[in-house]
C-alpha cells in the first residue's frame, strides 16, 4: 500500500495552483473545469487543490532547507516557524540514521500551513553545513 493522493483546500484554485507550481518547482499535472480541481505530481502521489477540500498538513521534503526559506521569504511568504532540528535518527525507523531532521513551517497563497523537511548528516552545531 502507498500514498495515492493528498488533498489540500484551495479558496482560489489560480492562485493555488501558481503558489504551488513556484514552490515545487513544477506545472500542475491536471486541472479540471468544473468541478474546480488542480493536481500536482509528488513523486508519484498526487497533491489535489480544490474548494472543498479540508485544509492539511502537508510536510514537503526539500534541500538547503536554509536557503529555500530565505527564498521563499524573499518572494513574500510568511515564515511561521525557521528551520530547527525535531530529532536526530538514530536508526532508519522514521529516516536514515546519522542524519538530524530539520523542519520549518510557511502558509501558502491559501492559508495553509505547509512543513519544510530536509534531512542532514549529523554535526554538533545549530545550523547545517553548507550544502
Amino acid at each position: 500500500m502507498h500514498l495515492a493522493q493528498i488533498a489540500q483546500h484551495a479558496d482560489d484554485l489560480d492562485r493555488a495552483a501558481m503558489f504551488y507550481a513556484a514552490l515545487l518547482g513544477s506545472e500542475p499535472s491536471g486541472r479540471f473545469e468544473p468541478p474546480g480541481l488542480v493536481f500536482f505530481d509528488l513523486d508519484g502521489t498526487r497533491l489535489l487543490l480544490e474548494r472543498g477540500a479540508p485544509p492539511a498538513l502537508i510536510y514537503l521534503a526539500v534541500t538547503n532547507i536554509h536557503d529555500r526559506i530565505e527564498r521563499l521569504r524573499d518572494a513574500g511568504v510568511t515564515i511561521e516557524s525557521e528551520p530547527h532540528v525535531i530529532f536526530a535518527h538514530e536508526d532508519d525507523s522514521l529516516g536514515p540514521a546519522g542524519t538530524q531532521e530539520w523542519q520549518a513551517f510557511i502558509r501558502d497563497s491559501e492559508g495553509n500551513l505547509v512543513g519544510l523537511v530536509e534531512q542532514v548528516a549529523s554535526y554538533v552545531g545549530t545550523d547545517p553545513p553548507a550544502s
